[in-house]
C-alpha cells in the first residue's frame, strides 16, 4: 500500500498588499499526491498553482487547512524536497560543474566527492564535455538541464516544478520532457509539476488536475492510463492522449472565459 507523500487538506491562502487589499488565492483546497506518483497541476493564470508549491515547500503557509509531508506538518524547509523554477536558477559566476556540486557541498559532503558526485550527474543529463562551460555559454536547455541536474543530486523525495519548459522552444522542451521521465523513472520521486501547457501535463503525469479560476480550487481530477515507460514524442497522437487533451481543455476553457 502506497502512503501519502504530500497532503493539502481545506487549505486557505490570502495574501494582504502594502495599501491593506486582502486577496485569496486558494480557497478550501485539498490535494493528495502518493509517494512516487507524478501529479501536473493546469488552471487559469492566478488561480493559485505556484501559491501551492509554496505552501509544500513551507515558504508559504496556509492562511487556513494543514499542509503535510509523509504524515508529519509542514513547519519549514523540508531537505527532501527539490525545486525546479521557470527561470534558471543557476549561478552564473560558477562553472557547469561547480553549479551541479553546489548542492552536496552545502549539504557538507567534502569537495573532493561533491566533483565526482557532479561529474557523474554532468554525464546522465549529457553535458559531458561542457563540465567548465558557464551559464552564459550554454543554450537555454543546456543550462535547463544543468537545473535538472542540480535538484537530483540531492535526491529529493519530493519534486516541485513551477513551468520549468515552458521558456524553451518546441523541439528543447520535447527533449526535456523526455529526459525528466528518465530521470524520475530512476529515482521515483514524487512531483508536483504545474504547467499552462494542457499536452505538457498529459504527456508527463499519471494525474492531471485542473482548478478553478482564482481563487483556486479544485475543478476536475484526471487519472492518466497511458502507459509507462512513456515517450511524449508518440504518446500525444494516440487516441487516448487526443480524447484527454479535448476534455481537460473543455474545463480549463470554462474556467478561463470566466
Amino acid at each position: 500500500m502506497r502512503h501519502a507523500a504530500i497532503e493539502l487538506r481545506n487549505v486557505s491562502r490570502k495574501f494582504i498588499s502594502p495599501a491593506g487589499a486582502v486577496t485569496l488565492a486558494l480557497r478550501d483546497f485539498s490535494l493528495t499526491v502518493n509517494e512516487g506518483d507524478f501529479c501536473a497541476i493546469v488552471g487559469p493564470t492566478g488561480c493559485g498553482k505556484s501559491t501551492t508549491l509554496g505552501m509544500i515547500t513551507g515558504l508559504n503557509p496556509p492562511s487556513s487547512g494543514t499542509v503535510s509531508v509523509f504524515g508529519k506538518p509542514v513547519t519549514g524547509i523540508d531537505p527532501n524536497i527539490g525545486f525546479v523554477f521557470q527561470s534558471d536558477a543557476v549561478f552564473p559566476w560558477k562553472s557547469v560543474i561547480d553549479n551541479i556540486a553546489i548542492g552536496p557541498r552545502y549539504r557538507g559532503i567534502n569537495a573532493t566527492e561533491a566533483a565526482d558526485m557532479a561529474a557523474q550527474w554532468v554525464r546522465r543529463v549529457g553535458l559531458a564535455g561542457f563540465e567548465k562551460h558557464y551559464p552564459h555559454q550554454l543554450s537555454g536547455g543546456m543550462r535547463k538541464r544543468v537545473a535538472l541536474a542540480q535538484t537530483f543530486i540531492n535526491e529529493p523525495k519530493i519534486l516541485l516544478m513551477d513551468e520549468p519548459f515552458s521558456a524553451l522552444d518546441v523541439q528543447t522542451r520535447a527533449l526535456m520532457q523526455e529526459e525528466l521521465l528518465g530521470l524520475w523513472s530512476e529515482k521515483k520521486a514524487s512531483v508536483v509539476f504545474v504547467t499552462h501547457d494542457i499536452e505538457e501535463a498529459i504527456a508527463l503525469a499519471d494525474r492531471v488536475v485542473v482548478l478553478t479560476k482564482g481563487p483556486g480550487s479544485v475543478k476536475a481530477s484526471y487519472e492518466i492510463p497511458l502507459a509507462r515507460p512513456r515517450e511524449v514524442a508518440t504518446a500525444r497522437y494516440t487516441p487516448e492522449f487526443i480524447g484527454l487533451s479535448k476534455q481537460i481543455w473543455s474545463d480549463l476553457k470554462d474556467e478561463v472565459q470566466i
